[in-house]
């Protein structure tokens, strides 16, 4: 004890004093060797464990940056679609190949039905027409000939994209409309196609242009050929067309239609509404 009592802390056995060697921070290590070896000084456990830890650190970024761009693959598939337009024969509505004839047999300016084939996607609908009128010799009112793009006797089988070039609406709230189905004719034109979610409307006599808006790109429009016997084969897209809408490139967004693709019959939705 100190102050009177007595202090044994350099004579008593069991109250050694502290060495100098415990005397380092915290988390420092101290290594005694025997006096016969190289002192390697001392270790800093701290610097140590962080070393450790970055270099966990990393194998765990590593793995989780493998595991990240495995699911990215599975949530970002690749895009499906075709490398260039294939040479697409067309089918009558009841699966038979379609002729010139038959669709000047069976199809006219005037007819109300809308006939649809799918190319070069599955899901890329457009309009099969011919706008060469039932009665005869076109006036300007009730149909035409020489359309661009158009084949057959009187070039006026035409096919354009149904699927609007403004929001994407497609067949058949776009429509072919014959003529006098509305009292309205935009552009001076009784008959062509028109949209009726939005009022969109295009030319079937101009490579689908725009008649009124809000679109303003025109429909593409699908190359139609002819082979000897008259079976008609969908080929590509005219240089001019835009993409189809929702469609980066019109050969991009499913898969494509094969080898043949069969029209289909549909009613239209009609609704008069034309911008003013």
């Amino acid at each position: 004890m100190m102050n009177g009592g007595f202090d044994c802390r350099e004579t008593c056995p069991w109250g050694a004093s502290r060495h100098p060697a415990l005397d380092f921070p915290v988390g420092q290590v101290r290594r005694f060797v025997a006096a016969d070896e190289e002192e390697l000084g001392d270790v800093d456990e701290t610097k140590r464990n962080v070393l450790k830890l970055v270099a966990v650190a990393g194998l765990i970024g590593a793995g989780a940056g493998g595991l990240v761009g495995g699911s990215l693959q599975y949530l970002q598939p690749p895009p499906v679609g075709l490398s260039s337009y294939p040479k697409v024969q067309l089918l009558d509505v009841d699966g038979s190949p379609l002729t010139v004839a038959g669709v000047e047999a069976e199809y006219n300016a005037e007819t109300s039905d809308l006939y649809l084939f799918n190319y070069p996607l599955r899901n890329e609908p457009n309009f099969l027409l011919n706008v060469y009128p039932a009665s005869g010799t076109p006036n300007g009112t009730n149909g035409a000939e020489n359309v661009p793009g158009g084949i057959g006797t009187h070039n006026s089988i035409v096919a354009y994209s149904g699927i609007c070039q403004h929001l994407g609406c497609p067949a058949p709230a776009i429509a072919y409309y014959p003529p006098g189905t509305c009292s309205d004719t935009p552009g001076g034109k009784s008959f062509y196609i028109h949209c009726s979610c939005h009022g969109s409307t295009y030319d079937v006599t101009n490579g689908a242009a725009n008649l009124t808006g809000p679109a303003v790109l025109p429909l593409p429009q699908v190359i139609l050929t002819a082979d000897p016997s008259g079976n008609i084969f969908a080929t590509g897209m005219t240089p001019s067309s835009p993409p189809v809408n929702g469609h980066l490139s019109t050969l991009q967004g499913d898969y494509g239609v094969g080898t043949t693709s069969q029209v289909t019959k549909e009613s239209p939705v009609i609704l008069c509404n034309f911008p003013t």
